[in-house]
Formats: C-alpha cells, sequence, structure tokens
C-alpha cells in the first residue's frame, strides 16, 4: 500500500500529453489551503462531517446534476481533503446538449455504468470522443472546469460559515487506465478514514 501511496499521490500539474475533455477515469484529490481542517473529524476510524463538510460532501454528488457527462465512483470527505474517482464520457455531454435542440429524439442521456466492466475501455471512450469532439466545448467539457465549478460552489457556501476558508489552488490527479489501478484506488478511498493516523495529508 505505501507502493501504491508513492506512485498514485504525486502532485501534478495536469499531463501535457492528455486531453482532460476525453473519455477517461480520474483519482482526484483535492486540498484545503495549509491542509486546514475544516471538514470535521476523524473518530474511531469514521469521518464526522462538520457543517463545511456536508457542504462538500453535497456538492461533490451534484456534480452530475450539473455536468452530465460525469459519473461518480467511490469517495470521500477527509479532514483537510477530498478523494474522489471521476468518469467522463464526453458522449454523454453531446447528447445532452443535443437534447436540447432534438428533445423528442433524444429523452435522457445514458452514462457508463458502475461499476466499471473487467476493463476500462479509455481507448474506446477517446475514439468516441474523437468523432464528437466539433461539438464538445473543450472549455465545458474538461476536468478542470468540472473541479473548478465544484470548488466554487463549495467556497461559496463555505465562506458563510468561516470567512478565512481557502482551497489549494491546484489539484492532484491520476487518469485510471487499469481496472487493477482502479480496484486499489477505491480500496484506498473507502478505507482512507480507517487509516487517517498514517496519512500523508494528516498535517
Amino acid at each position: 500500500m505505501e507502493k501504491f501511496l508513492n506512485k498514485y499521490r504525486i502532485p501534478s500539474a495536469r499531463a501535457n500529453w492528455w486531453d482532460y475533455s476525453a473519455g477517461g477515469v480520474y483519482f482526484i484529490t483535492i486540498c484545503t489551503a495549509q491542509r486546514l481542517h475544516y471538514f470535521g473529524e476523524i473518530q474511531d476510524g469514521k469521518m464526522i462531517l462538520s457543517e463545511i463538510g456536508g457542504i462538500v460532501e453535497s456538492c461533490w454528488k451534484q456534480i452530475p446534476d450539473h455536468f452530465p457527462f460525469v459519473k461518480l465512483d467511490a469517495f470521500v470527505v477527509m479532514p483537510n481533503h477530498l478523494h474522489g474517482i471521476l468518469i467522463i464520457d464526453p458522449v454523454v455531454e453531446t447528447l445532452h446538449a443535443t437534447s436540447h435542440h432534438n428533445a423528442g429524439d433524444i429523452q435522457s442521456p445514458k452514462i457508463i455504468p458502475n461499476p466499471l466492466p473487467e476493463t476500462l475501455h479509455v481507448t474506446s471512450l477517446q475514439n468516441r470522443e474523437n468523432e464528437t469532439m466539433a461539438q464538445i466545448s473543450p472549455k465545458r467539457g474538461s476536468l478542470g472546469s468540472v473541479i473548478r465549478s465544484f470548488k466554487s460552489a463549495v467556497s461559496l457556501s463555505a465562506r458563510k460559515i468561516h470567512a478565512d476558508f481557502l482551497w489549494q489552488s491546484r489539484f492532484y490527479d491520476k487518469i485510471i487506465r487499469h481496472e487493477n489501478e482502479f480496484t486499489q484506488i477505491r480500496f484506498y478511498i473507502e478505507t482512507n478514514p480507517a487509516n487517517w493516523e498514517t496519512d500523508e495529508f494528516l498535517n
């Protein structure tokens, strides 16, 4: 597990070889500024959310309501950070946009299922994305736009409770390419509260 943490918990300034509006599966970590504990505390291996922590959880769950091409998987709110898996399917964004013009043709966009199939068809998603990229706004459909919107929504409400609330300006990401990576990361997220005392984000 220690080797896994070192491999997947490295700050990234976005991979310059990857299109973040492309279909894919991402492991995301977002921290508070100076890693201050705004979101609650760990008691007996379980996360007890503060009022701001509840806002974080609520806003994260609402991401698909504002970005129909995003599906949530495992996530956890910790005292000073959030871990989550986001699945982006750009075809859903295209269907959603089209439905506003042809409501009779498309009843509702379909989002890729959870749990994922035995292999992550990232290549397939990329191929479908290439076919429809001309109809998709990269800014609107990018991972960065999703995270910026989420952080802004949390900040707006959190500062009514704690005026000094701030996020770290950057966030951590890992592009998940294989099913075994997905399984490991999901397990790490689900067991994060129980392992808080050894978490690198503790302080």
